[in-house]
């Protein structure tokens, strides 16, 4: 006897559009995963070694009314009072003599092609640029390099250590604190264009410095408008510092 054939079609898979067959199926979730322990996993995400962070959040506090009171409205005269192609001229000048330091760690972590363009930088800014009022480099395609003493340490080891929050200056760990000090003492006793002996009987040098320094400088205190905003900024500036020293 002859039996019809089964014309019955296979009951249909479902597909998802990525192509996998129901692939939340066999998925399970821990059902002890709750916010409070979603929200403790973030943090130890950001966890850094952070001893004195009470002292820290005191300083960063000031920093922030520092900011918001003094050194804001005084870069906001700033800007009034000076011509733009003054205020970019002053940058140039005082980023040239900030390539000495950039040059020294730069020669000390071996990294000679990066030294080279340093050194092209210093003698066509000083000379075609004028003691650095102009940055023709940068025009050439030689970008400014950023190298410290804090990274030179990095570099050849040494632990960060403690994370620090420095008046005024802002985020720091206990070696770069050290390396700014080098770097600070460095840059005086190579005394480039006789910057630092002027600067011990013009102290408005060095305020002209910092103003400069702020006013190049895009962050702003409580821009992030989180209650957070500390631990955000160590973690970020805490990151940031390895991948300068791994560069």
């Amino acid at each position: 006897m002859v039996h019809a054939e089964d014309t019955t079609p296979p009951a249909a898979s479902v597909v998802e559009p990525d192509g996998f067959t129901l692939p939340l199926k066999q998925l399970t979730f821990n059902p002890g995963l709750d916010q409070r322990e979603f929200e403790r996993s973030t943090l130890n995400a950001l966890n850094v070694y952070d001893p004195l962070e009470n002292w820290n959040r005191r300083v960063y506090h000031f920093n922030y009314r520092f900011d918001q009171w003094v050194f804001l409205p005084v870069v906001s005269g700033y800007r009034y009072i000076t011509p733009s192609f003054l205020r970019t001229g002053v940058s140039n000048f005082f980023n040239n003599l900030g390539d000495i330091p950039n040059l020294l760690n730069s020669l000390l972590q071996l990294k000679g092609q990066r030294s080279m363009e340093i050194t092209a930088r210093l003698l066509l800014n000083t000379t075609v640029g004028i003691a650095g009022l102009w940055d023709p480099a940068t025009k050439m395609g030689i970008p400014r390099q950023s190298e410290d003493f804090g990274q030179t340490l990095g570099f050849y080891g040494v632990p960060s250590g403690p994370y620090l929050m420095l008046p005024i200056l802002g985020p720091s760990n206990l070696r770069d604190t050290g390396g700014l000090a080098f770097d600070w003492t460095a840059e005086s006793q190579i005394n480039f264009l006789n910057v630092s002996d002027v600067s011990e009987n013009h102290p408005e040098i060095y305020l002209l410095r910092a103003i400069d320094k702020r006013y190049t400088t895009n962050f702003r205190y409580g821009e992030m408008n989180s209650p957070f905003e500390y631990v955000k900024v160590r973690y970020v500036y805490t990151e940031a510092r390895k991948l300068q020293i791994a560069e």
